[in-house]
């Protein structure tokens, strides 16, 4: 894995794969070096056979406040087309294993996007998530006009994003359903990894296949993600780590899957 990364720190922990956005004079603003370098390591840790599963953080005051709004203030129209830059969205959608986000502090703006991008997320007990875009003249571009729909619902979206108030905190997060647990802020991170540790102990090709299922349900009608969902299972039956699913399941043993 590349080691030059300036705005992240990587390691891996057992079969766990673990990205630190690590900017703190810019309390991990999303600049398009840090985006990169995310996504960067994410590919990387999807390509490793050895890792099963990856986890996003911040620090214990801040997951990621949002924009680079020094970077992003000079731009026009015709280059943020021209450039794409919220590209590196695709990026991150585009990794099969699963993602898990830890925040802690704010999640704002992007942060709270990027949040939103990772597949489970755990927050810790000052978590902060809001969509304060409209307060610069902007528009979220990232998810939060969209996945945060489907997460906390129309009218809590809408206040979140037509206020610009940054006030959705851990616990009413959990309540809306935008995250899946909330722990003290030294905890959940460590609450991450467990459950990374978890995944990574199933089959790889099963994991990706729920996750393309799950994701897919957000993008088909139900009646067209059903039909998906029942293709997949009936793939299943040519892995042998459904064989061996079974084979341990009947014997009463711990699955030893090869990932095939």
């Amino acid at each position: 894995m590349t080691t030059n990364y300036t705005q992240i720190l990587v390691r891996e922990e057992g079969p766990v794969g673990i990205i630190t956005l690590n900017r703190p004079s810019a309390l991990n603003a999303l600049s398009s070096q840090l985006t990169g370098e995310v996504v960067e390591a994410l590919r990387s840790f999807d390509k490793n056979p050895k890792i099963g599963a990856i986890v996003l953080t911040g620090s214990h005051k801040v997951f990621a406040a949002g924009a680079d709004i020094k970077q992003m203030g000079p731009q026009s129209m015709g280059q943020v087309m021209k450039e794409d830059v919220l590209n590196w969205t695709a990026g991150i959608r585009a990794i099969s294993k699963p993602i898990i986000a830890a925040v802690n502090g704010y999640a704002l703006g992007g942060g709270c996007e990027l949040a939103m991008l990772c597949d489970i997320i755990y927050a810790g007990e000052n978590a902060l998530f809001g969509q304060p875009e409209i307060n610069l003249g902007l528009i979220p571009g990232a998810g939060g006009t969209q996945r945060l729909v489907k997460a906390v619902g129309k009218s809590k979206a809408m206040e979140m994003n037509l206020t610009g108030k940054v006030n959705l905190r851990a616990h009413e997060a959990y309540n809306f359903g935008l995250v899946s647990g909330v722990y003290p802020v030294d905890k959940v991170l460590d609450k991450a990894i467990e459950t990374a540790k978890i995944i990574s102990e199933k089959s790889q090709p099963i994991v990706g296949m729920i996750k393309d299922a799950v994701n897919q349900s957000f993008e088909m009608p139900l009646s067209s993600g059903l039909i998906f969902e029942r293709r997949l299972f009936q793939m299943t039956f040519g892995t042998q780590d459904r064989k061996e699913g079974i084979s341990a399941f009947i014997n009463k043993r711990k699955p030893k899957f090869s990932h095939l």
